[in-house]
């Protein structure tokens, strides 16, 4: 796979003014414009100057819009910004909520979708997906004083979810299809705290976070489904899947990748993450 991006690069300079700083996060390039073939993905990118990603605002550890900064911070943020500097563009990251991710890449308004991205064979028919970088499962959030242990407890009760989610199917094929659909995670948990839903339900990579920001809430039960995380592309971009696989691999050779486990997850968790790759 290095050998096949690497016949990508030092075709032809493709030199574009970078952006500045700008919405959502975006930062200087720390070095210039890198070269690449004419016509390929990596080349447009770079002539605009930019490497537009969709990420989340409201996920804590993953993409998650400081208050006091502005900056958008957590481990979907910085790898598009690890991806920028491999391309010497700016990183600008726009909000990308659950429904609109596939969309957003379809319409060319992102390059780039690293927004707890679950990659599942209903998706790949849609979008393309680089490596799983993270493995995610789906879980329960409650209030502490909550009798509710595991899914099977939540028939019949109503539960917050993402609208147009992995978490809002399997949902509903366990048998909880009292549904209260949102487009942020945090409205959902600022309806589980004001008493209009007894549960949140989505990846538990979500979840620690939304425990973190709502106190009175805590984790249940065992993990009821496998969710890989990969970055989204446009279908048929293959030139762009192996680029950021190229990154991705190259980020876990010397130990950036690790790195930003370190910074965002094990905070939440204790644990060492595993790179899935």
């Amino acid at each position: 796979m290095r050998t096949r991006i690497a016949l990508l690069l030092g075709i032809v300079l493709v030199a574009g003014a970078c952006a500045g700083p700008g919405g959502g996060g975006a930062g200087s390039p720390s070095v210039a414009p890198k070269t690449f073939a004419a016509g390929s993905s990596m080349a447009a990118i770079v002539a605009k100057g930019k490497l537009v990603c969709g990420v989340k605002f409201d996920v804590i550890a993953f993409g998650f819009k400081n208050p006091t900064t502005g900056e958008i911070e957590g481990l979907d943020a910085d790898l598009c910004r690890e991806l920028a500097k491999e391309l010497g563009v700016s990183a600008e990251l726009t909000e990308a909520v659950s429904k609109n991710r596939i969309p957003f890449l379809k319409e060319d308004k992102v390059d780039l979708i690293i927004s707890t991205f679950t990659a599942n064979e209903e998706r790949r028919k849609e979008v393309d997906f680089s490596h799983v970088y993270y493995k995610a499962g789906q879980s329960i959030l409650v209030k502490k004083e909550s009798t509710v242990q595991k899914v099977e407890d939540l028939v019949g009760k109503k539960v917050c979810t993402g609208e147009g989610s992995t978490s809002e199917k399997n949902l509903r094929a366990k048998g909880v299809t009292d549904l209260l659909l949102f487009q942020t995670y945090t409205e959902g948990a600022q309806a589980l705290v004001d008493g209009r839903c007894e549960a949140v339900s989505t990846d538990d990579s979500i979840l620690f976070g939304l425990a973190k920001q709502f106190p009175g809430t805590e984790l249940r039960g065992t993990l009821f489904s496998d969710e890989p995380l990969a970055i989204g592309i446009k279908k048929g971009r293959t030139d762009l899947v192996e680029f950021v696989n190229g990154v991705l691999e190259a980020m876990k050779a010397d130990g950036r990748l690790k790195a930003l486990y370190d910074k965002h997850i094990k905070p939440f968790t204790g644990k060492d993450v595993e790179v899935p790759f």
